[in-house]
């Protein structure tokens, strides 16, 4: 028997699972009384599980299937690649053909003076080599006491230490003593859930100029780095206004601090352009990918880093004592090469900025017409809606946060659909490649979640506000 051709019973495969397999940001004991969800084949931009249910994934896995599933040709190229060089590390003054290939592609697509690439094998790796770089530019230029880096409350920089560190999360730095030293956090630019009485504006504005407030109350001389995602994916696809990355990309031109875009979730046409520093007008020095590079087919990341930064860390470095054993890895900068290239022959990104983007955020929007929806915002291929069981004053349910927010996220599974749950919103981020007559199917799915939310929440006496 092949795991691909045929499995064991579900009930005995949830056995298994929870006997041995310990998940990712999960409460094990209440899923293993649960018993996991088994997803065994996906095509385009759906899944099937082990019992045969079919799913339209909302999420295009954890935002990084862009081009769909079931890719023969990233397959193909992985098997050649395998059978080439299955493996080579890039230390001790040695490449290979992949990686090189790979950071002169990253470099063409980047924007602006983006034009060096440092590889990892994730998106937290790769934000644990960004503190690393920063701290090093600055030691370099002679200036070793600028080492604090900014981030923001409710960001989301991945889950090592310092990753999870820069990351805003506070149910995250509750554990295991984060965030550590040298990282502070500001507010996040969330207009619907903390704007008040401002205009998104005058809001946007305001928490822009937070930076510049932190900055004075560090020392300018004590600041590396900023670090923020163009919109914040897992914090609940928090879209900025417009008037703050105007504001935050003054700030740090003026006062001589680094502006890290973490570009792990809006890379690779998520926002409807290659990169969300374009789609926002940002001008990064150091730009942090992964996810998308590869659509999820293989793990990989990368640092892109401006000739500035990188000309400062060769000439005045000397070495940079960083690196990791899949820096780089063959296989899945070739499986990478081979995305970028659909990616762009395919025309997968212009579609989603002029047509599929527009449709669903045309089709998304209506959603706040939902009794229960008080905003619906959108930004290309990653979205959100608010619960709200009074939406004319965006209030916030009396009962625990999050409650309706795991209600409509299990009526939705049950309903067919894939879309995630921050909070009390519910969030959505599908693979780049969904066509109109998909979008309208999952737009009907949501609807209908949505309906079967407010008569669930009803029943249950928790559609009362705070």
């Amino acid at each position: 028997m092949t795991i691909q051709d045929n499995h064991l019973p579900t009930k005995e495969l949830q056995a298994l699972d929870a006997a041995h397999h310990m998940h990712p940001f999960t409460d094990r004991k209440g899923l293993n009384e649960k018993g996991v969800r088994v997803i065994t084949r996906a095509d385009g931009v759906y899944l099937w599980d082990s019992e045969g249910n079919k799913l339209l994934d909302g999420m295009a896995g954890l935002w990084c299937v862009n081009i769909g599933y079931g890719r023969r040709e990233l397959a193909d190229v992985a098997s050649r690649q395998m059978m080439q060089l299955p493996y080579y590390n890039t230390f001790f003054q040695t490449s290979h053909p992949p990686a090189i290939m790979l950071a002169q592609k990253l470099a063409e697509l980047a924007p602006g003076a983006l034009n060096h690439v440092f590889f990892s094998g994730s998106g937290s790796e790769t934000n644990d080599t960004n503190i690393r770089m920063v701290r090093h530019y600055w030691a370099s230029l002679g200036k070793p006491e600028k080492k604090v880096i900014i981030a923001r409350k409710n960001g989301y920089h991945g889950s090592t230490m310092a990753a999870a560190s820069l990351g805003g999360m506070a149910f995250m730095h509750a554990q295991g003593g984060l965030p550590i030293p040298d990282i502070t956090h500001i507010g996040q630019p969330y207009w619907y859930g903390e704007g008040g009485d401002l205009s998104p504006q005058e809001f946007g504005l305001q928490q822009a100029k937070l930076l510049e407030q932190e900055i004075d109350r560090l020392g300018e001389d004590k600041v590396a780095a900023f670090i923020a995602e163009p919109v914040q994916g897992a914090g609940g696809v928090i879209v900025p206004p417009d008037s703050y990355w105007p504001e935050i990309q003054r700030i740090c031109d003026e006062r001589e601090i680094l502006l890290i875009a973490d570009e792990v979730i809006t890379g690779f046409g998520r926002t409807g352009n290659w990169f969300g520093s374009q789609t926002f007008n940002i001008r990064p020095d150091i730009m942090t990918t992964a996810k998308g590079m590869s659509s999820g087919y293989m793990p990989i990341g990368a640092s892109i880093l401006s000739d500035e930064v990188a000309g400062v860390l060769s000439e005045k470095g000397g070495e940079f004592a960083h690196g990791y054993t899949y820096s780089g890895h063959p296989v899945s900068s070739a499986v990478a090469l081979e995305n970028l290239r659909i990616l762009e022959e395919e025309n997968i990104i212009k579609t989603v900025g002029v047509e599929t983007g527009p449709y669903l955020k045309q089709k998304w929007q209506t959603l706040a017409d939902h009794p229960l929806v008080g905003d619906a915002r959108i930004c290309g291929m990653m979205a959100a809606i608010e619960l709200s069981p009074d939406k004319a004053n965006r209030a916030a349910f009396a009962g625990d946060a999050g409650a309706a927010g795991f209600i409509c996220r299990e009526i939705c599974f049950a309903n067919g659909l894939v879309m995630r749950s921050v909070g009390d919103a519910m969030i959505i981020s599908p693979p780049l490649v969904i066509n109109k007559s998909e979008i309208d199917e999952l737009m009907e799915l949501a609807v209908k979640s949505l309906d079967q939310t407010a008569k669930a929440l009803t029943q249950e006496g928790l559609l009362k506000a705070a």
